[in-house]
């Protein structure tokens, strides 16, 4: 069946008009989002698409009203929220499935918490594990389901409410490529078949072509120095959506070059002999792209090799890869200061070239003094420098960073930092312990700096 995508007629459900979001920091107010204005209409499916770090999901929570915006009002059919979005149901990356419960039981949490009886309650759960695909699986525990099975109960207890907008934190992203096709390609069946108990999607993921599959419109959010909404696209193309037309492949396209920055105005130059200041960044504004050194390490060998520098969309062709993939590893060197991204072109910078050719010591040496530039592993760096004994416990990192980031994603952080830390021989991480440690060589160099008659300068 080909399904023809309408033009926002429906009912205005959500609505976001001037929404800024900023959490407190040392130095003050660190701003996420700022100037946001955003319409869900009955019937669409919305794409939030962004790097990391450009506050999709903090737009996405206020919008379930999980967080409250620091000015601004986010409104449900006319209202403005003053706690939980009650028209909302959300689906989360990571499951966040009751271990302890079957997976009717978990299906019936939200239906408890409404006060609904046992008996409806139960023919509720049930109607929504039959339209997910789960009959049969009523009372396995979530032990026993694979990731796919598991997603697949996270989209029931959301279903089983009948929610006006179905809110989707990048579902898809924990289960691998061919079990996210499939649970993907599922629902918008059901959506398209109009059994679907929700009025209109809204669906936060960083995959340019995950959006324009899914979506009727995608909005696409810029995240520097703050979240703002960068471009709207409506997508108009007919359901199901040929991933080899001309027309999906233009839209691709013209996204990509929206989300690297390509064909954007330059800043005006300042006047000669005028300096302009550049804001240090914080770890509000400069989250660690999911990138390990190795992976960062091969991206700038590759450009090495290219005479450093190569556009990125030609590369992921080379390589049998998508831009997705490729764009963690570019923001990484970006942020290291070892490339510069203009548009879809990256780079080398004479920083990476010279870590690119290097020998393996002397690579980490280029990387250790970049990554201390990086606002987090600088601060776990400084963190422990000042500790009395070197040592600093994983909690203690966990609860800074969590003003500023999710659960889930303060433990992506915290993951790249250790890998690069580690690399760059900064600290180490004992994880039967939870615990980071100054690296001894690092604690040696600082003890020499403060004896007697050692200089500095």
């Amino acid at each position: 069946m080909t399904t023809t995508i309408g033009t926002r007629t429906g009912a205005e459900l959500l609505s976001v008009h001037g929404l800024t979001k900023s959490y407190a920091g040392a130095d003050g107010e660190l701003p996420v989002l700022a100037g946001i204005d955003v319409t869900i209409h009955e019937g669409e499916i919305v794409a939030l698409l962004g790097k990391s770090g450009s506050g999709k999901s903090t737009l996405l929570r206020c919008l379930a009203g999980l967080i409250p915006p620091s000015s601004g009002t986010v409104s449900y059919r006319g209202d403005p929220l003053k706690g939980a979005n009650p028209g909302t149901a959300m689906v989360f990356q990571t499951f966040a499935l009751l271990p302890w419960l079957t997976v009717q039981q978990n299906v019936e949490v939200g239906l408890e918490a409404r006060g609904i009886g046992a008996a409806r309650r139960r023919q509720a759960a049930l109607k929504a594990i039959d339209l997910i695909g789960l009959d049969g699986f009523e009372s396995a525990y979530p032990k026993e389901l694979s990731g796919g099975m598991r997603q697949r109960v996270g989209f029931a207890r959301a279903l089983v409410v009948e929610p006006d907008v179905l809110l989707m934190d990048e579902p898809f992203s924990a289960l691998d490529v061919l079990t996210a096709e499939n649970l993907r390609g599922e629902l918008l069946e059901l959506w398209d078949s109009g059994e679907f108990p929700t009025k209109a999607i809204v669906v936060v993921t960083h995959n340019i072509e995950e959006a324009v599959l899914m979506a009727d419109r995608v909005i696409v959010l810029g995240s520097r120095p703050y979240g703002t909404i960068r471009a709207s696209y409506d997508i108009t193309l007919d359901r199901p959506r040929d991933r080899d037309s001309r027309q999906f492949t233009a839209l691709i396209n013209e996204i990509y070059r929206t989300m690297t920055g390509r064909g954007e105005q330059a800043a005006p130059l300042p006047p000669h002999g005028v300096e302009t200041a550049r804001p240090r960044p914080t770890l509000a504004d400069s989250p660690l792209p999911a990138a390990s050194v190795d992976g960062l390490a091969g991206l700038a060998e590759i450009l090495q090799r290219h005479d450093g520098h190569l556009d990125i969309a030609a590369l992921a062709d080379e390589l049998g890869l998508e831009v997705d993939d490729l764009l963690p590893l570019v923001d990484a060197l970006e942020l290291l200061g070892f490339a510069t991204l203009d548009g879809g072109h990256v780079a080398l910078s004479d920083e990476g070239l010279a870590f690119s050719a290097a020998d393996v010591q002397d690579s980490k040496k280029i990387f250790a003094a970049a990554a201390l530039e990086v606002p987090l592993v600088r601060l776990i760096t400084t963190s422990l420098e000042k500790s009395v004994d070197g040592g600093l416990r994983y909690g203690f990192f966990r609860d800074l960073l969590a003003h500023h980031y999710t659960s889930e994603q303060v433990t992506a952080q915290l993951e790249v930092a250790t890998d690069w830390g580690r690399y760059a021989e900064l600290y180490s991480y004992d994880a039967n312990h939870e615990e980071y440690m100054l690296d001894p060589s690092r604690a040696t160099s600082l003890d020499h700096d403060d004896e007697p008659g050692m200089s500095t300068a």
